[in-house]
């Protein structure tokens, strides 16, 4: 059946768009009696009036205008443009542009004031009604085309883009919306001067033309498909295929559109200095994720509007392709909605993690460590909770029942979970590691004989980066103990054999000086957090005084700090005549035997004999 109907659709477009080309070929032979004629109606209904009144009275009412316009603009004169932070820039682009639609405003009360004061032919007072509606829709969207891209002033600029592309675009937009309204004008007086439609067809697809050279030439620079693109609208167009048409404008155009909304938000609400790579503000987030919304909505409706359905009708069918078609324009709502949700979620996850940089260096690092540790798991969550809705909305929305889906999803939980105790084990383990504070992303940690750095926290297992670059990935549920070297502050304890008889005073008062000098390095001094001091004699050895010597610094800054303190103890121990002590071998006895030393003599010089 639905074979059938499109077939029959097909040939009746086929039969419709040849009835069409052979009307066009038939008003083509008539075109230059069509348009004596008009200039034959044009000249009766200046025979009241003369040309030159006419033309002076349209001089008239543009000056007027202008002149209203003029002093609107004097009146409203805008201060000096503040771009010190967003919302002066913000405010600054919304002044602009209020004054700029508020002149265009301006113009048109003025100019309709002469206007309406003075009695015009009929015909006339129609085609001037029209140029004077098609000046100033052409203005509006010049003025729109000024603020998106603001040429010349890279401050009120909307849209990022440097100062010659925002310059060649808004003269292109400005050319095509110009001829569009002329080209509208021209179409609709020459059916109030009673020309037939396949004349006034003609001369549309030819003024047609020149809206596809400009648009190929504004986009032949950056892609020659254009060409062929604009081609085939123009195509469309004259095949009287609009709904085709509309729908490769839409293919087209609204990824172009909803990649410069958000574009456009985050360039404007971006403070000034900050890099194009900072994180999304979450009035960006919203603001542009809503943009792109209202685009896919406004050309859904393009859409149906452009193939005949109508809105009403498609609510109240009951036919299965209306109640899919219902359906799926449920669950396009349903994924915009999601989608702006996501991002607003993402970006509040993003700022709450950028808020951390301006606060002490301590509590920032570990509240970052935290957050990094936090945030892919929060975002996932999130992410998988609202693909689920999403997903059992939008098979809601069309029609499917998701109760069954859901009572089978439960059993083969049920069957997972016996199946994968393992997988359940690793899983609720990382919950209560995380729920602990356990580990962060960053922190040096040990568990059994695995160590090192934790780079990544995945699903069912961590992966540790140990220090000479081997990487472990062991799963949670096997982790057991965890001992994290990299928390709150670091009591390192080291070891100095000095030998007997040496001045412990004078050692100890060596080692405090050495522990205020590190104190007071630029590089060392913000990583200590007690001094290095001597706490006594630990132990008398074999051949040495064992004296313990301690400091207290930050995680894992305990190493470079130790061996800068060794390499001082050096060279202040040399410097005060102190002698580190070492084991030794001392032979005793007063004579040597002469033979045994003959035979070590005589084997010598056998070994060095060739």
């Amino acid at each position: 059946m639905a074979e059938e109907v499109a077939a029959g659709y097909l040939t009746g477009r086929i039969d419709a768009l040849r009835e069409h080309m052979a009307a066009l070929a038939a008003a083509v032979p008539a075109l230059p009696a069509e348009f004596a004629r008009v200039g034959e109606q044009l000249a009766r209904d200046w025979q009241a009036r003369s040309p030159f009144y006419v033309i002076s009275l349209i001089v008239g009412f543009l000056a007027l205008g202008l002149a209203v316009e003029a002093a609107w603009r004097r009146w409203l004169a805008l201060p000096g443009v503040a771009d010190a932070s967003v919302r002066e820039r913000a405010r600054s682009i919304g002044l602009r542009f209020g004054r700029d639609a508020g002149a265009v405003a301006a113009f048109a009360v003025g100019s309709a004031v002469l206007f309406l004061a003075f009695d015009w032919p009929a015909r006339t007072r129609e085609a001037v009604v029209g140029f004077l509606t098609a000046f100033i829709a052409w203005r509006l969207v010049v003025v729109a085309s000024r603020a998106l891209l603001a040429p010349g002033e890279a401050r009120l600029r909307i849209l990022p883009a440097a100062d010659a592309e925002a310059a060649f675009w808004h003269r292109r937009i400005a050319l095509f919306a110009g001829w569009f309204a002329f080209g509208w004008v021209i179409f609709s007086w020459l059916a109030v001067l009673g020309m037939p439609l396949a004349p006034r067809q003609i001369v549309a697809y030819l003024l047609g033309l020149g809206l596809a050279a400009i648009a190929i030439e504004a986009f032949w620079r950056t892609s020659r498909l254009a060409a062929l693109y604009f081609v085939a609208l123009w195509l469309l167009w004259a095949a009287r295929a609009l709904g085709l048409l509309w729908l490769a404008v839409v293919v087209a155009a609204l990824p172009i559109v909803m990649r410069l909304a958000q574009a456009g938000v985050d360039h404007v609400l971006r403070p000034a200095g900050a890099e194009a790579a900072a994180a999304r503000g979450v009035l960006a987030a919203a603001l542009g994720r809503g943009l792109r919304a209202l685009a896919v909505i406004g050309a859904a409706f393009l859409l149906l509007t452009a193939f005949g359905l109508n809105v009403d009708s498609l609510a109240a069918g009951d036919t299965m392709w209306m109640r899919l078609l219902r359906g799926a324009v449920h669950a396009l709502a349903i994924i915009l909605i999601a989608d702006v949700v996501w991002m607003v979620s993402a970006a509040l996850i993003d700022q709450k993690l950028a808020s951390v940089q301006g606060q002490d260096a301590k509590e920032s690092t570990n509240r970052a460590a935290r957050l990094r540790t936090l945030l892919p798991i929060v975002r996932g969550t999130v992410a998988a909770v609202l693909l689920v809705m999403v997903v059992l909305m939008s098979l809601s929305a069309l029609g499917i029942e998701v109760g069954p889906l859901l009572a089978g999803a439960g059993v083969v939980g049920v069957a997972v979970g016996f199946g994968a105790q393992t997988l359940v084990r690793d899983l609720f383990s990382k919950f209560f590691y995380l729920l602990d504070d356990a580990f962060r992303v960053g922190e040096y940690v040990e568990s059994g004989s695995y160590k090192g750095t934790v780079e990544h926290l995945g699903a069912r297992s961590i992966r540790l980066r140990h220090h000479r670059g081997p990487v472990f990935t062991i799963p949670y549920g096997q982790l057991g103990a965890v001992k994290n070297s990299s928390r709150d502050w670091v009591i390192d304890k080291m070891m100095i054999g000095v030998v007997y008889g040496t001045d412990l005073e004078k050692v100890k008062k060596i080692i405090k000086d050495i522990g205020k000098k590190l104190s007071a390095d630029p590089e060392f001094g913000p990583k200590i957090l007690e001094p290095l001091k001597m706490q006594g004699v630990e132990q008398f050895g074999d051949f040495a005084i064992q004296i313990r010597i301690k400091m207290k610094t930050l995680p894992n800054e305990q190493f470079g700090i130790r061996r800068r303190a060794f390499a001082m103890i050096n060279q202040a121990f040399a410097a005060n005549d102190i002698h580190f002590a070492f084991p030794t071998v001392q032979v005793a006895g007063a004579t040597t035997d002469a033979a045994t030393a003959a035979a070590v003599r005589q084997g010598l010089e056998l070994m060095k004999a060739p």
